[in-house]
């Protein structure tokens, strides 16, 4: 990434992140290596109430959730009011201070082909029609900036992604129609051109082209070697949506801890998922994953993901989106600082989109719209 770095000039924006001095944050509450007595005696002795009024100022930003395939089943829900049937609705939502929210596109396994194509495209009108129909809590979400909007108006912000491999079919073409529908995240695993042995010609095309329109790249779930290529040729951050520490933990969508080391310094995101597989079965589990993130990656490169409505079980008293004052709160015990904790819930995903958004414009200059067919690239 560092040789755009020099052509990526803006303006601050509301919510905006400053790498090289992470206490700047505009847009957000001013913050400090200690907390600051204002709040009564209660917040400033209280982990909990700590929690709550740290997440008041920064929300969490969610990198996944399975909820668009959880909904296909139900005839009638109502997430407004709240649904006992998923895991997540707006009252849970608000309760867990959740401002942004990735709406997984991931599709149940065998699809493939035109097959995968207009599932995914069922899901994505699915979760435009859920948004729609429930205008006081959620809204549709693009950008960093529209994301901190949303939030502004005390909405939601949804973002559609990440989608599988297997919903382009192989198509640079439909990748550009789904981005112009609003796709922001593709997984890059479960295709050919991503597989065991890492990234083909094609795929490293795929990857170029997600640069150059803005849409991450989620390596979750991908293998080593096809983690390793994309973080080489990149020039935008790269997302692990659902990735834990795997010396804590050997799941496969984990990351070795050489790789951890590798996407901080590339400027990546970890997003740790609540899920008794992947990080454990209590809160404390989750928390020591997070600690060995941001120990290797650094506190820009930690995120959270609920992974909720996903099928997974989910540790103790993280069962549902509202748990996450609690999680907080156990960091909070650990000394974790408020900068580092507004980092982790809202600043590293805002600072993703929002690099993401400078690569590609800066890209589009340089490189047209990609005609490449796998047949021409892999043979």
């Amino acid at each position: 990434m560092a040789d755009l770095q020099d052509e990526l000039h803006s303006t601050a924006e509301v919510g905006e992140l400053d790498l090289d001095h992470p206490e700047r944050l505009t847009g957000l509450a001013p913050l400090a290596a200690e907390p600051v007595a204002v709040l009564g005696s209660e917040t400033e002795t209280d982990p909990l109430a700590r929690a709550h009024a740290l997440l008041a100022d920064h929300p969490v930003a969610d990198g996944y959730s399975g909820l668009p395939w959880a909904l296909r089943r139900l005839s009638w829900y109502d997430l407004e009011l709240g649904e006992s049937a998923v895991d997540t609705d707006v009252p849970r939502l608000r309760e867990g201070h959740v401002g942004a929210l990735f709406w997984s596109l991931h599709l149940p396994g065998g699809l493939a082909g035109e097959r995968a194509v207009g599932a995914t495209l069922e899901q994505l009108d699915l979760v435009k029609t859920v948004v729609a129909a429930h205008p006081e809590g959620l809204r549709m979400a693009h950008s960093a900036a529209q994301v901190t909007d949303a939030r502004n108006c005390g909405r939601v912000a949804v973002l559609l992604g990440p989608a599988g491999a297997a919903a382009l079919d192989d198509s640079l073409g439909i990748l550009r129609a789904l981005h112009a529908l609003g796709l922001r995240v593709l997984t890059l695993s479960g295709a050919s051109w991503a597989g065991e042995n890492g990234l083909t010609r094609f795929g490293e095309e795929v990857v170029r082209e997600l640069n150059r329109l803005g849409v991450l790249a989620d390596l979750s779930g991908a293998s080593d070697a096809t983690v390793r290529r994309a973080l080489t040729i990149s020039k935008a951050p790269l997302m692990c949506t659902r990735s834990a520490a795997r010396a804590l933990r050997p799941h496969p969508a984990n990351l070795p801890d050489d790789v951890l080391v590798e996407l901080g310094a590339a400027q990546g995101l970890c997003m740790v998922p609540l899920t008794a597989e992947q990080t454990g079965p209590t809160v404390r589990d989750v928390a020591d994953h997070l600690d060995h993130v941001r120990e290797l990656a650094g506190p820009g490169s930690v995120g959270l993901s609920g992974t909720y409505d996903s099928g997974a079980a989910h540790p103790q008293d993280l069962s549902d989106a509202s748990g996450y004052p609690r999680l907080i709160a156990e960091l909070l015990g650990r000394g974790w600082s408020e900068t580092d904790l507004a980092l982790l819930t809202w600043g590293n995903v805002q600072r993703v989109l929002r690099t993401a958004d400078f690569t590609s414009r800066a890209a589009r200059q340089r490189r047209e719209p990609s005609m490449a067919r796998i047949a021409e690239l892999d043979g």
